[in-house]
């Protein structure tokens, strides 16, 4: 009886994602399968391959970003460049599906309902985790697909590698949705669990060529790394990972099983609202500053850490006049060091983007949970309490990449000025995509959750675009294509203000949509 109702509650999670789940399970294993072509273009003979394998063992900045090269073939490439950020965007997306279909229907009391027909205690749980599992057993499918060219036992391993640790982080997610009274702190939860694996992997890479750091062994990120794809496949890592997702599972099973519906193991600290907490600007502070101080800490470390690669820039392109192409329509047409640090900025800026969109939505949350309803029934207007969490959205965007910028220009030592410059003027396009989640919220408040596609849309563009060759046409489609790539020696200032007016312009549509409709609950 504990899982009754499994399969209806499967068939409504695949229903609600039927839009996420195959287009991230597409541009996850997408981006990954087409590496080959794109790697094959930059180098194609076997010697070129060797050698870059080489410099990029030899380097450790460049281990801690993409991990060691166990393999100079083709597809040992396409493990070694692509493995570790698929199997984050996997993660990313798999506790993003189990906290939706989890603490997200608690919070919202839908569990409460459903709970109250022939609904098992785990059928919930089991539902999401399926509904997990079908998106990486589709990113699997297509890596597999995608790269059995190259021998099709390394694109098998590298496939479940990159599968298998999405449902580590599913059932990661799951721990957390017991544990957290809220979907955004089961969220944050998960999402610290995946910081601290990437940089454990990161470090323990760093500091040993050839990938046996304990630092790795620790991480799952790290456990996919080990399989070692197309390079004398470790087929006996995927237990290790297949044992992670299990005993997470029975602990999350038996956690669901000791507690009632909406609560959780971990209360939050109730505080009363008065004193610097009886506006709306310190209510949105209070919800809002733990996000921000770890997204904080997050761009001054990633600052520091990229900053000490730019040295190692010219290494993974010597004198390959492709890769030097890819470098400069990322980062500009401007020296090699000057490009890179452009590149890593408008990483930056693309990942505030994400930060902003998160901030922006956060009162849609307190919008459809039935908590803003309370507020806005006194004298408090819609406008001034949506204006209190706009601040810390576009004022927190400002304040991350400043920190990022800070970073960098500490760590390679680099003037702080022109790398300030360079993060500051990723402000307008970052704006511009919170202004589009306000219009959204404001307008069409069932559709807000589609900023976090947009935003995930314009990061694959920016990152990914460039290694795979698509037309420009293509990557203007994102606001960050437009601006100017610093620090380098010209600067376009109309694109900035142009950017600049349209986020206002968005940002005002939707506060006005927000002022003339209902309320949702």
């Amino acid at each position: 009886m504990n899982l009754a109702g499994t399969g209806v509650l499967t068939r409504l999670a695949l229903r609600r994602d039927r839009l996420m789940l195959p287009v991230w399970a597409l541009v996850t294993g997408g981006m990954v399968a087409s590496g080959a072509g794109s790697l094959q273009g930059l180098y194609g003979t076997a010697a070129e391959r060797a050698e870059l394998a080489a410099s990029m063992t030899a380097n450790s900045s460049m281990r801690a970003m993409y991990g060691p090269v166990f393999g100079d073939s083709l597809g040992g490439l396409v493990a070694w460049r692509f493995g570790t950020f698929g199997a984050v965007l996997a993660a990313v997306a798999s506790l993003i599906v189990v906290v939706r279909h989890t603490r997200e229907e608690e919070e919202t009391g839908r569990q409460e309902m459903l709970s109250a027909g022939a609904v098992g205690r785990r059928a919930p749980l089991t539902a999401a985790l399926l509904a997990a599992l079908v998106m990486n057993a589709a990113v699997a499918l297509v890596v597999t697909a995608g790269l059995a060219g190259q021998g099709t036992a390394g694109a098998l391993a590298l496939g479940l590698a990159i599968g298998g640790t999405g449902m580590v982080f599913a059932t990661t997610a799951a721990l957390a949705a017991q544990l957290t009274e809220s979907a955004r702190l089961a969220k944050g939860l998960s999402a610290a669990v995946l910081g601290l694996a990437f940089a454990l992997r990161a470090a323990g890479d760093a500091g040993t060529a050839g990938g046996e750091s304990v630092l790795t062994w620790v991480s799952p990120i790290g456990w996919a790394e080990h399989v070692r794809a197309f390079a004398g496949e470790r087929w006996w890592v995927l237990l290790v990972i297949a044992g992670a997702v299990l005993i997470q599972t029975a602990v999350a099973y038996a956690l669901t099983a000791r507690r009632d519906v909406g609560a959780s193991f971990l209360a939050t600290r109730p505080g009363p609202a008065r004193g610097r907490l009886a506006t709306a600007g310190a209510l949105a502070w209070r919800l809002q500053r733990g996000t921000l101080l770890g997204w904080s800490l997050g761009f001054l470390l990633g600052g520091l850490v990229f900053g000490g690669m730019v040295e190692g820039a010219a290494d993974i392109v010597g004198d390959n006049e492709r890769a030097r192409e890819i470098f400069e329509r990322m980062g500009g047409q401007s020296a090699l060091t000057d490009a890179f640090l452009a590149t890593m900025v408008s990483l930056f800026g693309m990942l505030a983007a994400l930060y902003a969109v998160g901030s922006v939505l956060r009162p849609h949350g307190e919008e459809t949970s039935g908590r803003a309803e309370p507020l806005l029934a006194g004298a408090l207007g819609r406008l001034r309490w949506a204006a209190g969490h706009l601040v810390i959205a576009l004022g927190g965007s400002a304040l991350i990449l400043v920190l990022a910028g800070l970073g960098l220009a500490l760590s390679y030592g680099h003037d702080l000025g022109p790398v300030l410059g360079a993060a500051l003027v990723q402000l307008p396009a970052v704006w511009t995509l919170a202004g589009l989640a306000v219009l959204l919220w404001g307008v069409a408040p069932k559709a807000a959750t589609a900023a976090w596609g947009v935003a995930g849309l314009c990061l694959a563009l920016g990152w990914i675009g460039p290694a795979l060759g698509l037309p420009q046409a293509v990557l203007d489609a994102s606001p960050f294509g437009h601006l100017p790539k610093l620090p380098g020696p010209e600067t376009a200032w109309t694109p900035v203000l142009i950017l600049t007016a349209l986020a206002a312009a968005l940002t005002a549509a939707g506060l006005a949509g927000l002022r003339r409709r209902d309320m949702l609950s």
